[in-house]
This record gives structure tokens, sequence and C-alpha cells, in this order.
């Protein structure tokens, strides 16, 4: 193994240190004068790259990873190119695909690398064993990903390198990191504490322990670590960074306020330092603090365009966000950076900016439906008006139309802004077509902002992702339903009864979707589906009495179309006796037989004959109002029956009498005489044995009489009806 060891190692010592204390930019100018006059130098090519990937991790904001990828890469080729048998530059490109998810290619590197060390056995061998456990290290580190690491591959080669080298702290730096990843705390804290002894001078390892406390949420436990690192090197700015971000999560915002500013004069005029601090104001959520800090920044530095990004983030994530600069931030953003450099969070924060900022969007159709029906009413008023009433009116309609005409403009304008903010998800979705939360949410706003299609078939997309229990399919199968793509709605809910046959609701959903495609119940298509329903719910009448009396209502109103009334009316007791203490079931109950009893008057051929169907009905909307007395539906229904009642009695002759005559036997008698004592009015039966006549003022009685058969006389009340039964002579 070559060791390129260069005449410039002081400067290549002092480039990583920069490196280490994240001062990336003051890192990458001695790296490229290092690499200026020792170009064949291949570790300042890979430390060079180090510093490129640091700094995007340090910054994930503002920087772009694939960009951090592509200009570390050049850098480790370069590396390959100054010493193609030094393994670390290898192991360089290795990490650079294993981050765009290139993972096989990332393991051909990974072997490159390997095959470039001497076997294990024969590490004595070696010139160098140290350059050797350290290129282990890396190539360790290299299984790192998003905050994830295969333990099982990484943990045996640092094993080794400890082994060759137990003095190196980097080696237990990068333990110590992958010990956490693997959520070991207590091995994580052994390695660094052993990085520490090996370099009691260096501020990093207790930077590494007192960042497990924080991620652990024991803010107190980490400051003495801190405390710690500025002790070994009280111009270690990022300590007093960390510590001002501490504070501020512990709520403590004057001690917070005191490191940042420490922090701030120790990076003095260093503006990716500034930056460095805009980030920590943002995790710490100070958000407004982070807006005035871009501001400053832009004010001395305008090229700094990646800024709009977290200006844009804070200005939606603070208390009190502000949509409108939420979004100029971010359409400055994407017309002044490179689309190399857009990062997933820029589209999903683009969508959630233009959806919040469209917040009020169901009031805004609520209050256009609202002016449509108030619009449609005055309209009508307008055709009955007279006079000053006419102008009025008018004055009202014109007043409707320019509301009507400003919720238009800005119902598009939502329509407009809400459309690009599911354009702005999908091209987040590129960045990672599988991420599942993100479909989700993209699901969720579908259906928030009424787009119930677009809701379902994204939902849908999840199902082949493991998200296939029975809330994932009816939460498909309803925004099918509401939004009335009742086919599709129906063949989900199917498919839920075929993998969860005893979930109920689902038959529910089928029923009502047929319910929705036969809203009449002309066809009849929901009778089937809700007896169905009914059978599966009569296991348990108690748990499941709620969604009966729906089927219930259903199954009423079917037959009451149908003129079927008495099995409407027994559908309609069925409601009010499954749970005679719900007040609920028995007015829904007792409205549908007032119902079904006003409409059998439908039966009566005569008009007095309607009036006992009228009572009925009546009454059956006064036990709903004794019920519920504000029931404002049963009121006027109430009111109307009433009116109908009246206005029928008004229209019956109170003299004109009628009924049947019968024999003893029950049979009626043809050409029976039917005739007003002491008076010629007369009348004779039917084949059916019915009368009808109208008879003279104060009349007394009416004398019945037929062949055969007995007269009989039969006093006049104030009854209009008079069934007469004759005795044989």
């Amino acid at each position: 193994m070559s060791l390129c060891i260069g005449l410039y190692a002081q400067d290549l010592t002092s480039a990583i240190r920069f490196t280490k204390s994240e001062q990336f930019d003051k890192a990458d100018s001695v790296f490229q004068k290092l690499i200026q006059n020792e170009p064949n130098n291949c570790k300042a090519y890979f430390f060079y790259g180090e510093n490129r990937l640091l700094d995007y991790f340090a910054d994930s904001i503002s920087n772009s990873l694939v960009v951090a990828v592509n200009q570390a890469r050049e850098l480790y080729n370069m590396g390959v190119e100054a010493d193609s048998a030094n393994p670390l530059n290898y192991i360089g490109l290795a990490k650079t695909a294993f981050y765009l998810g290139q993972d096989d290619r990332a393991e051909q590197f990974r072997a490159k690398a390997r095959g470039l060390l001497p076997p294990y056995k024969k590490v004595k061998k070696i010139p160098n064993p140290q350059d050797y456990a350290y290129a282990l290290a890396k190539i360790a580190q290299s299984y790192i990903r998003g905050g994830n690491v295969d333990t099982s591959l990484a943990l045996p080669l640092l094993r080794e390198a400890v082994m060759i080298d137990k003095t190196n702290p980097d080696i237990y730096i990068i333990a110590g990191d992958i010990y956490i990843l693997a959520k070991d705390g207590s091995n994580s804290i052994r390695n660094y504490k052993l990085a520490q002894d090996y370099d009691p001078s260096s501020p990093t390892a207790n930077m590494k322990i007192g960042g497990i406390y924080v991620r652990a949420q024991n803010l107190m436990a980490a400051i003495p670590y801190y405390e710690a690192a500025i002790a070994l090197d009280a111009n270690y700015a990022p300590a007093y960074r960390e510590l001002g971000q501490l504070y501020s999560l512990a709520g403590r915002y004057d001690q917070s306020k005191e490191y940042f500013r420490t922090y701030l004069d120790l990076t003095r005029g260093n503006i990716p330092a500034k930056i460095r601090y805009v980030n920590a104001l943002y995790y710490a959520k100070e958000y407004e603090e982070v807006i005035k800090t871009v501001e400053e920044i832009f004010a001395v530095d305008q090229s700094r365009s990646y800024m709009n990004r977290i200006a844009g983030y804070s200005c939606y994530e603070m208390e009190n966000g502000d949509m409108d600069k939420a979004l100029a931030y971010m359409e400055a953003l994407f017309q002044t950076l490179s689309s190399d450099n857009f990062i997933k969070k820029d589209f999903t924060y683009l969508a959630k900016i233009l959806l919040k900022k469209n917040a009020g969007y169901s009031a805004l159709l609520q209050d256009t439906t609202r002016v449509n029906i108030e619009l449609a009413r005055a309209q009508r008023n307008l055709q009955n008006a007279r006079g000053q009433n006419q102008a009025r009116i008018r004055a009202e309609i014109d007043t409707l139309n320019l509301r009507k005409q400003s919720l238009y403009e800005q119902v598009v304008k939502a329509n407009a802004e809400i459309d690009r903010a599911f354009e702005a998800y999908y091209q987040a979705l590129e960045f990672d077509p599988n991420d599942i939360n993100l479909m989700s949410e993209m699901g969720t706003n579908y259906y928030t902002y009424k787009r119930y299609g677009d809701a379902a078939r994204t939902w849908e997309k999840l199902l082949d992702y493991g998200r296939n229990d029975v809330n994932n399919y009816m939460q498909i199968g309803r925004a099918y339903y509401i939004g009335k793509n009742y086919r599709k709605a129906d063949s989900i809910f199917t498919v839920v009864t075929q993998k969860f046959p005893d979930y109920l609701q689902s038959y529910l959903m089928i029923a009502r979707t047929y319910s929705q495609m036969d809203p009449d119940s002309k066809a009849g298509l929901a009778k089937p589906k809700f007896e169905e329903f009914l059978v599966k719910a009569s296991v348990d009448t108690v748990e499941n009495a709620k969604e009966m009396v729906e089927a219930f209502g259903y199954m009423g109103y079917y037959h009451l179309r149908r003129n079927n009334y008495t099995t409407a009316d027994a559908w309609y007791d069925r409601m009010i006796n499954i749970d005679p203490g719900n007040k609920d079931f028995l007015v829904r109950g007792y409205s549908g037989k007032a119902n079904v009893w006003f409409m059998m008057s439908e039966l009566a051929k005569e008009l007095d004959d309607k009036i006992p169907y009228f009572d009925r009905s009546i009454s059956y909307y006064n036990r709903v109002l004794e019920i519920d007395p504000n029931n404002q539906v049963a009121k006027s229904s109430l009111e109307y029956v009433n009116s109908v009642k009246k206005n029928t009695i008004a229209h019956i002759n109170p003299n004109e009498l009628r009924g049947v005559i019968r024999s003893n036997s029950g049979q009626p008698i043809n050409a029976a005489s039917v005739r007003v004592k002491d008076t010629a009015a007369e009348t004779i039966t039917n084949t059916r044995g019915e009368f009808k006549f109208e008879i003279p003022l104060s009349s007394e009685a009416l004398l019945v009489s037929a062949r055969g058969y007995k007269m009989k006389e039969v006093p006049i009340t104030n009854s209009r009806v008079y069934n007469v039964v004759l005795e044989p002579e």
C-alpha cells in the first residue's frame, strides 16, 4: 500500500482541523493550495472530498446532497488518478455511491479498497499499520446512510481496526458514531471517551458525548461536555453554537443568546459561520430570528440565494406563519438556484405553503354555495315583487352578483395554487418514488382540499407498500364514495368484504353506495344490500343499533315509494322498538310513521275518509314534538298536514251522506232504497250496495228498504257515513 506522504503534511493537518471545527471554507482554501502545490497528494483529495460531504451534512437545509456528492466524487476520482494504489479514495467513491442509493456500485468500490489492503492475517508485515487501520474504519463508516447503518458489516471492520491500531482517536470517533446509530449509547460514550484519552486536547469527543445527551433530551447532562470542549479550546466555535441551541431548547433564552453572541463574535465576518448560526436557530425553532438573520446576510451577500430556503421554511413554521412571505422566499429560491441544488424539502415546503395559504378553501366554497342560493332566492322574489320592493331586490341582486364574481375569482386563484401544490408534491416524490409517508401526506391533503378521487388513487398506491389493513381500504372506499365515483367505491368495499368478512362497516358502505346510485330508490338497487347488512348486524343489535336504524329508514322509504304502507310502517316500528330509550331513534321512527300515514290518505277515495289518516299523521308528529320540542322539521311538517286537513275539510259537503247497505250475512244489497223520512229525497244502491246523495237541511232520519228485507229507520246524526244491515222478512 502506497502511503502518499507529502511535503505539506502540516498543511494537511491544518485543513483537517478546520474541517473538524466546521470551518469548511477555510479548509477549502487550504486544500486548494495544498493540491496546487502537490497535485499528487492523494490524501489531500480524499480529505478535501470529506470536507465537501461534511459541509453538506452540517447544513443539509442550505446544501444539496447531489451537488455535494458530485463535488466529492470528482475529488475522489482525482485522488485515484494521483495514486490508484491507495484505498482511501475508493472508500470515498463507495460513500458517494451509497449516499445516492447505488448500493451495488458502492460495494464494488469497497471491494476495490479491500483488495488494496493485505490480508488481515499478514497485518504485522505491512509497513504502516496505522493507515491500514484507518482505511478499515473508513470502510466501516461508508455503511452509514440516512441515520442508519448495517452493524453486521461495519462493526467487524472496526474491531479489526482497533486490534491493529489502538491509539487512533478517529477510529474510536467512527465507532462511537456507529454505536449511536445502533441505539447503543453506552458503547458510543465508551468509544468517545477512548478517543478523548488518545487525543486529550481535542474537543471533538466531548462534543459528540454532549450530542448523545441532547438526543436523549437530557439537556442538563449535555452541558458539562460542551463546557469541557470549550475548556480544551476556548475558540472552538461549534461548542458555543451547540450550547446556544441547547439553552434555547431548554427555554433559557437569555443564556442561549449569550452563547450565540459568543459564537458570532468568534466567527465575526464569517458568513458560513453565520449561516450555521441560522441553522441552529432554525432547529431551535427561533423562526423569527432566522428570518431576521437571513435578511442581514442578504444585506452584505446577495450571492447566497439558497438562504431563501430556510427563510421560506421558517415563515411557514413560525406560530403566526406568513404564507405570502414564505411563498415569496420560495419563489426567489426557485428563480435563482440551479435545479441541481434543489432538495426534496424545497418541493414539500412549497406544497405545504401553497396549501396553508389556501387553508380557507372549504369556507370559500361554502360561501360560494351560499351566495348562489341567496341569489336564486332573490331572483325568485323579484318575479313576485311590486313597486319599491323591485328596486330594493334589484339592488340586492346586483350586490350578490358582485360577491359571486369576487368569490369565483378567488376560487379560480385558489384552485390554481392548490393544483400547483400537488405538482410540487410530485416533484418531491421524484427524489424518492417510494416515500410512503409523502404519498400518505399527499392523499390526506387531496382529501382536505376536496380532490377526493385523487386522494383515493394516491392512497390506493399505498396498498402495494403494505398499507393494506381494513382501515386503509375503507379510507380509499370512502374517498371514492364522497367523490361520487360509486363504481370504484363499490369495488373497494367489496374487496373489504372478501378480505375482512366480519367487518360490518363495509357492508353498510356498499348499501349506502348503491343507495347513492339509485337516489330515488326507483330501481331498489340498495334493498338487497341493506338486507344483507341487516343479517350481519343482527348478531348484536345493541352494538349495531345506530347503523341498523339507518337500514330501517331505507327499507321504510323503499316500501313507502311502492305504496306498501303497512310494510313501511312496520319498518318504522322496528326503528322505534330497537332502543326505546334513544330519543333520536324515536324521533326518526315517529317521523317516518307520520309520513306513512299521511301518504296512506291517498288510498281514501272520499275526502272525509282521508281525515283519519291525517289525524294519525298529526298524532305521530305530536309525539315527535313531545320528545324534541324544538324539532323544526316536525313543526313544519305538522303545519303542512294540518293545512292539508283543513283544506280537505273545506271541500267536504256537510249534507252529502254515503254508506253501504248489507244483509245480515254481510252481502251487499243491490237496488236497496235509501230515502229521507218525510221527503221525496231518495237514492238506490249500486251492485256493491253503495249509496251517496245529498239530503235536505234539517233531515231527521233515513228509511232503508229492499225487497225481501224489513225496512229500517236510521236517525241522522253528525256522521256522514251510514252503513246499514237489513234483516230478512
